[in-house]
Formats: structure tokens, C-alpha cells, sequence
């Protein structure tokens, strides 16, 4: 598209986020029942759909077809006017719906993509107690009888799974293959018996995460995505969807909503009459992470636009993000004063920025290990993207 298309549908958008963000929603959202945050949530993703902007980045014929550069306007002006992030439904407009359209059938994707529309909630059972960062050590079974499979295990850190309809899951098939080539995909519908979820309370108070308990599940034959054993591949088209657009969206966030909070944050006058801002040290770490994050904004967005990316530019991004948020917020915890340590609630519809400095750096680790660890990153990025040779325990 053209430019000045492009400005008539960033009017077209800002337009809509006027007439339909609430902008309350922070403040009511702040502290609620998971009922309440379930059924904001919810509410809000179908009026994103009844709009067109709640899937952009699926097909056309999947309700989805904007272009990346509208897909870019898109993301910049709900951070703009700090509309609420999609949390619950994040991991199936991505996750599940990357996975069918890769490596899903044509009946997986007619029964689960309009329901994913009409608000189906997923999670993913991908890691486990034992299998975090490497995943292909999963010990999950699940073994053929008859036209289903019998699954048995334990999976962990899955997120939003007290609330998901159906789960994301990786089982091992086969016990004798390389840990790699004996791993099978299945749908799991989360209401099947043998099913146990129970949730993690977290350091910030929050229970997102949860451990999902398999005790003799079954699952049909016609629930397992792609070839038996070749779960592997799947899984990579599922952990792809945490980079792109996604962290484009995350990025604009930061820049729209986090580093603007912090600069009124250092601008507040205390009981003294001084400003953190007045500090030539606190000036001089704002600049630093403004730098940092309008080179995170142009990277992403590069990232977006690039047909051909590197083979470690996926990981540069995400090891670029999850380390400046948590500088960021880290930062903001040290200049948040007695009341930025005493804040017990954050909103539960927030991005990963909420303006609860020390709830948001305690929060903001989580980012350097799902989707592999900022350890993970660097290697990928100095083996692919660099050429370096293997480290020796890696190459066995």
C-alpha cells in the first residue's frame, strides 16, 4: 500500500480507539476476580474482532489479510491510546492458529479457528519440570491404543491454562528415537477426563501460570498435528509466533505506555520539593534507555518488514526486549519511591509495563526464559548469526 493509504487507515484506527478504548479500564481493572478479568477480556477481543483488528496477521479467508504495514499502524496506535492487551487469548490468535495454518488439517482448521474467533481459549503444554529450556527432554508419554493415544505426564508454566477450552501439547511417542525425533503434537481438549490443572502463585501475587497434570487422557488420532513423531518441526512453527508482530506490539507498548510513565514518574515533585528528574544521573539513565528503546522500536519494526530475516534475528529481538524491559523496569523501581514498593495489585489486562514499578520488575523475568532463556538467545545468536564454532556440550 501507499503511503497516504497507509495515513487514511492510522486515522481510521486512531478514530476507533477514541470511540471504543475505555479509559477506565486500568483503574477497574486493577485487583479483580479471574471472572471479571475473563469476561473483560473476552468482551474486549470481540469488539477487536467486530472492528477487523483482533487477527490481522492471519489469511484473508480467515478473517485476517492486513497488510504488515497496517499491521504495523495497527500495533503503534492501540499502544498510543493504551488499549488493553489481548493476555488471555494471546497464546490462541498466535500459538494455535501459527501451528494450524503450518501443520494443522483442513477439518483442525474449520473446528478450531472460528471457535478461536468466537472466543475458544488455548494454552500450551510444552514444558515440564525436567524439560524447561531443553524441551526435547520432555518425558510426557503418549502411546497408541487403537484410534487414540493415551497420554501420561506433567506439564508446567502454562500460561492461562485454569481458563483454556483446549491445550497445545507435546508428548513423547516414542522412547527409543533421539530425543528430538520421538516427539508427537496433539490437541488436547482441556475438559477431557484425566486432566488436573492447578495454578502457580507467582512473586507478584498473580496465578497465570499452572501446572497441568495427564493421568491416563485420552486423545483421538485425529487430534495429533502433522506425522507421529515429527512434533519437533510442529513445535518450531508454534514458538515462531512468539517473535513478528507480537513483539512489535510489546515494543510500541514500551515506547507509548512504559518509558512516558517513567519520565512523569521522575518528573513528580516529592515532599521536598525535588525531582528525580533534577538528578543529573536520573537524566542521563533516562536518555540511555530513550536510546535504547527507540533501537528496539526500529528493529522490530525492520524485523517485521524483512521477507528474508538472518537466522538469529528472531533472537536478537527477543533478547533485545526482554533485557531493556527489565532495565527499565528495575529502573523504575529504584525511583519509585516508598509507594512503588508498597503496591500489591497491578491490572491484570496490562502489557508487561502496568506503572507498578517493583510487581513490573519482578514480572519483567519471566521474559528472559519462556521461549528460551537470554542464555539460549546468545547462543543461537553466536552460532547462527555470528558463525562461531559450537560450544563442545552442545555438539554432542
Amino acid at each position: 500500500m501507499t503511503a497516504p493509504d497507509r495515513q487514511d487507515f492510522r486515522t481510521e484506527v486512531r478514530d476507533w480507539c477514541a470511540a471504543h478504548v475505555p479509559t477506565t479500564w486500568r483503574s477497574e481493572q486493577t485487583g479483580v476476580s479471574d471472572e471479571t478479568f475473563v469476561a473483560f477480556q473476552k468482551a474486549w477481543f470481540a469488539e477487536l474482532h467486530a472492528a477487523g483488528y483482533a487477527v490481522p496477521h492471519w489469511p484473508a479467508e480467515w478473517g485476517g489479510g492486513m497488510s504488515v504495514a497496517d499491521q504495523v499502524v495497527l500495533y503503534q496506535e492501540l499502544a498510543a491510546h493504551d488499549a488493553p492487551r489481548l493476555v488471555l487469548p494471546f497464546v490462541s490468535i498466535h500459538h494455535a492458529a501459527s501451528t494450524l495454518f503450518a501443520a494443522g488439517t483442513d477439518e483442525q482448521r474449520r473446528r478450531h479457528l472460528p471457535a478461536i474467533c468466537d472466543g475458544e481459549i488455548w494454552c500450551q503444554g510444552f514444558s515440564e519440570p525436567g524439560a524447561g529450556s531443553d524441551m526435547a527432554a520432555l518425558s510426557t508419554t503418549a502411546r497408541k491404543v487403537g484410534d487414540s493415544y493415551v497420554v501420561n505426564g506433567q506439564k508446567l508454566w502454562a500460561s492461562g491454562a485454569a481458563h483454556a477450552d483446549w491445550c497445545l501439547l507435546l508428548a513423547r511417542t516414542d522412547p527409543d528415537a533421539p530425543k528430538r525425533r520421538g516427539i508427537s503434537y496433539f490437541l488436547l481438549d482441556m475438559r477431557t477426563p484425566g486432566v488436573e490443572v492447578r495454578p502457580i502463585r507467582q512473586a507478584t501475587g498473580e496465578s497465570h501460570f499452572c501446572e497441568i497434570f495427564l493421568s491416563d487422557v485420552v486423545i483421538p488420532a485425529e487430534n495429533l498435528v502433522g506425522p507421529e513423531n515429527e512434533g519437533w518441526r510442529v513445535a518450531q512453527e508454534t514458538l515462531g509466533a512468539e517473535r513478528g508482530m507480537t513483539m512489535l506490539e510489546l515494543a510500541e507498548r514500551l515506547g507509548h505506555a512504559g518509558f512516558p510513565w517513567l519520565v512523569d514518574l521522575c518528573g513528580r515533585a516529592g515532599a521536598d520539593g525535588t525531582r528525580p528528574l533534577d538528578d543529573a544521573v536520573v537524566a542521563d539513565r533516562l536518555a540511555c534507555l530513550e536510546t535504547e528503546l527507540t533501537g528496539l522500536r526500529a528493529l522490530c519494526a525492520a524485523f517485521v518488514a524483512d521477507d528474508n530475516p538472518g537466522p538469529a534475528d528472531a533472537s536478537i529481538v527477543k533478547l533485545y526486549y526482554s533485557e531493556l524491559l527489565q532495565r527499565m523496569t528495575d529502573f523504575g523501581a529504584d525511583v519509585a519511591g516508598l509507594g512503588g514498593q508498597t503496591a500489591l495489585r497491578k491490572p491484570m489486562s496490562s502489557g508487561w509495563e502496568s506503572g507498578s514499578w517493583v510487581l513490573d520488575f519482578i514480572g519483567s523475568w519471566e521474559w528472559t526464559i519462556p521461549g528460551g532463556t537470554s542464555e539460549i538467545q546468545r547462543t543461537i545468536i553466536g552460532e547462527r548469526g555470528l558463525g562461531l564454532p559450537r560450544e563442545p556440550q552442545a555438539a554432542k
